[in-house]
């Protein structure tokens, strides 16, 4: 069967898929990592904060297409396409180098700014564990909102005034109108009685002008009354999402407080985001969560004060190949609850410079070795690759089957995949010397190299008891290499102590 043919049919046998099945396939291949996943905690935790890098990534389908389901138009590797948005979180891990902890598809339309809070609780699910949360912080940024509380309100009470007032002058005006109609009317019936002609300066003719003048003036009391009402309800609209803020936060502070008692033993860690996450209340929130932010700004947020901060030419300092960056630490910022770590970057290109940013928030002493935050930061690019990897080697940018629980299953296998190869990567190399040499680094076991060449390398397998030879044939890239592979493996887990047998499928 030709692989055109062979997709064809395995969307048709993954179309009656349900979420239920899903989620309980999914809850399978987690069982399955999450002993790798307690093991690679407790030596990240050994060695300091844990890691954590998140992105929002894209799965292009064809823009003709009508058979994805929820398919919707976003922004994708630079411009307009239809597909989806998978959402992904990985830890960084001494050991294999990198693990995925999650994958959630989302659809096309869907921007990073909106998935910050996810990533983490994502993380936080998969680890079990989470940081503690920065209530203090979070207290007093609820205190600090009390007199722009309190100003909302007296603009509220002003307006109100206002309003009481041009409504106070329209009855006013409306009062006057009424009487000089009636003493037109008066008049209209004197003259018509009197037969007497209206002259320019005779009564009826003034007592018209004044109906006229009242007339006008009531209708400028009226377009009165209505700025008076819009500009009310403008004030009473700041003030509402002023006091709906202030719920929120003080729900979140209640919630927080909570989490902690139930946090006997919390953790440190580190997020990584790009540009796209880099919101103002996206990073509150994070650094409330108890996160260290390595981030950039969101848009143009900061764009001016960073220009205007970077107009002396001194103190740039080369931090990479084409990079220079002067920062400053401890930034206090008028549209931002909390200090931030600023740095300036320009890059070389050409005949001109490229500008960036950097954000950071937590205990790293970064603007005291700037090389060393322009690297960290950039060593984002582990997730990146993640990305490549699950696109190239594990063919996810390939959408071969058409029933949304279908595609959902496909990201969850495509994670797993990438993680059991350096989970069995590491194995290998303990157990078989003979393994090509470029698998024997579990941080980086080429999984390219392993499933895309080794996996279909021609070889013999000979069943010795409970073991198995295997032996690359001379026709391999691996000619004259080797291994076993025991039935039977045994996985210390963490704390309780227990054991797990994984027996053949």
């Amino acid at each position: 069967m030709g692989r055109s043919q062979w997709g064809q049919s395995h969307s048709r046998t993954l179309s009656s898929l349900t979420d239920t099945e899903v989620e309980q396939i999914a809850a399978i291949l987690e069982r399955l990592s999450q002993p790798f996943i307690d093991q690679e905690v407790e030596v990240g935790l050994a060695n300091g904060p844990l890691i954590l890098d998140g992105d929002l990534t894209p799965r292009p389908v064809s823009n003709g297409s009508q058979t994805y389901p929820e398919a919707e138009y976003g922004h994708m590797n630079d411009r307009l396409q239809l597909g989806y948005q998978a959402a992904i979180v990985s830890l960084s891990s001494p050991t294999y180098g990198r693990i995925g902890l999650s994958a959630r598809q989302h659809s096309g339309k869907t921007v990073s700014a909106t998935q910050a809070e996810e990533l983490a609780l994502e993380a936080e699910r998969r680890l079990g564990r989470r940081p503690l949360r920065r209530t203090d912080l979070l207290a007093q940024r609820i205190e600090q909102m009390l007199p722009q509380g309190q100003k909302l309100s007296g603009k509220v009470g002003e307006a109100q005034q206002g309003w009481a007032e041009a409504q106070a002058a329209q009855a006013e005006v409306a009062g006057q109108l009424a009487q000089a109609l009636q003493e037109l009317s008066a008049l209209e019936a004197e003259y018509a009685k009197k037969q007497r002609m209206e002259r320019p300066q005779s009564y009826l003719s003034k007592a018209r002008q004044r109906v006229e003048i009242y007339q006008r003036r009531l209708e400028r009391r009226i377009r009165s009354i209505d700025k008076a009402q819009q500009w009310l309800a403008r004030q009473q609209d700041n003030y509402s999402a002023w006091a709906t803020h202030k719920a929120a936060l003080e729900e979140r502070l209640q919630h927080f407080q909570a989490e902690n008692a139930a946090n006997p033993a919390p953790i440190e860690a580190i997020f990584r985001l790009d540009a796209g996450f880099g919101t103002q209340e996206n990073l509150a929130l994070l650094i409330e969560m108890g996160y260290e932010i390595y981030s950039k700004p969101f848009g143009n947020w900061l764009s001016g004060l960073l220009a205007e901060k970077s107009t002396d030419p001194q103190d740039w300092q080369r931090v990479g190949a084409n990079a220079e960056m002067k920062a400053w630490k401890a930034a206090a910022l008028p549209d931002f609850p909390y200090p931030l770590d600023l740095g300036a970057l320009r890059f070389w290109q050409g005949h001109s410079y490229r500008n960036s940013a950097l954000l950071h928030f937590g205990q790293q002493q970064v603007c005291a070795d700037l090389p060393a935050w322009f690297h960290d930061y950039n060593a984002r690019q582990l997730i990146e690759a993640g990305n490549k990897e699950a696109n190239q080697v594990f063919e996810i940018r390939h959408l071969k089957v058409r029933s949304r629980p279908a595609l959902h299953l496909q990201e969850h296998f495509a994670l797993f995949a990438a993680n059991f190869v350096r989970f069995a990567a590491l194995w290998l190399a303990q157990q078989c010397p003979q393994v090509p040499d470029g698998w024997k680094n579990s941080a980086q076991p080429q999984v390219k190299n392993q499933v895309k060449v080794g996996a279909h390398a021609p070889a013999l397998v000979e069943w010795l008891g409970q073991d198995c030879l295997v032996r690359f044939s001379d026709r391999s890239v691996f000619a004259g290499r080797s291994f076993t592979v025991r039935r039977q493996l045994a996985i210390q887990l963490t704390l309780p102590w227990k054991f797990a047998d994984f027996s053949p499928i």
